[in-house]
């Protein structure tokens, strides 16, 4: 092969695996979306508030998510204050906020750790 073939071989190559990636791209972006049709309230501890902390989390993410956490209620008001400062979640009302709290904790309090523990964390 002579200099000026293997040239452009090595300069098509990078250029051909960056458009097989860019080509297969759109089919693994193309994971289902969360849809909350997917979930209802009704498929969480029943309580006051659970209707509105559902509708005020399923816009972004499913509510398994929340319901996995298991956290004290400063915990989940930190939770609140992260997902409104970081993830443009709207700060809900004072009385949204305090429905929103009471819910969590009640339905989903801290769970006791099972397994090993780290000494160093608190």
């Amino acid at each position: 092969m002579n200099g000026s073939r293997m040239n452009s071989l090595c300069t098509l190559a990078p250029l051909a695996v960056l458009a097989l990636a860019l080509a297969a791209a759109p089919a693994a972006a193309q994971a289902p979306a969360f849809t909350p049709s997917e979930e209802k309230p009704e498929d969480y501890p029943a309580g006051a508030g659970r209707d509105d902390t559902f509708y005020a989390c399923t816009p972004c993410h499913g509510f398994r998510v929340v319901a996995a956490q298991g956290q004290s209620r400063q915990q989940w008001d930190d939770t609140l204050d992260w997902m409104t400062q970081k993830h443009a979640m709207p700060k809900p009302r004072d009385a949204e906020r305090k429905a929103m709290l009471d819910y969590l904790e009640a339905a989903f309090p801290p769970r006791a750790q099972r397994g090993w523990r780290n000494p160093f964390q608190k």
